[in-house]
């Protein structure tokens, strides 16, 4: 059983509702059937008593405790925009996310929203960061990154203590 547990625990880390795997569910019914308690099972695997009620109806009445398919209806337009969303990201590299979902209605005659545009580029790996512009950065540094000189570590060690000295009574 220790064997099982430190594996459900590497396999818990989950994102926000989502299914358990059918690892998990297989190994909750295998703790089940060689004998342990409800509560150990709670314990150990980190599932509900509601879960595992449901696991063993899903095999009584299934033979399998696969998880169900997500409803609602399946997307319409991802996987055209996905497709095809790539040579209007290259190039239009600088474009906003309204500009290209502007650009996807002229050329292809159908209106997309920006999430769906959003998505489509996320799903491709492509950034939405601009390219660069030549400009230098607003934000200069006074020394390079990781080294500081003597005079600006004092300079700093002086303001701090000057600060401090104001707000004592």
């Amino acid at each position: 059983m220790a064997s099982l547990v430190m594996k459900a625990a590497r396999s818990k880390k989950r994102e926000g509702m989502k299914a358990y795997s059918q690892d998990v569910r297989e190994r909750v019914l295998q703790a089940i059937d060689r004998g342990y308690s409800r509560a150990e099972i709670v314990q150990f695997f980190g599932v509900s008593r509601a879960s595992i009620k449901r696991y063993i109806k899903q095999r009584r009445e299934d033979g399998h405790v696969r998880p169900k398919a997500i409803p609602g209806r399946p997307p319409t337009k991802r996987a055209q925009v996905e497709a095809a969303v790539l040579p209007q990201l290259q190039a239009l590299t600088s474009a906003t996310l309204e500009h290209h979902c502007a650009m996807w209605e002229q050329t292809h005659r159908e209106r997309v929203s920006r999430w769906t545009m959003s998505r489509a580029i996320k799903r491709l790996g492509w950034t939405r960061k601009k390219s660069p512009s030549g400009r230098p950065s607003a934000m200069k540094r006074s020394e390079p990154p990781g080294e500081r000189t003597l005079a600006s570590c004092r300079q700093r060690v002086w303001s701090l203590s000057m600060s401090a000295a104001r707000t004592l009574p």
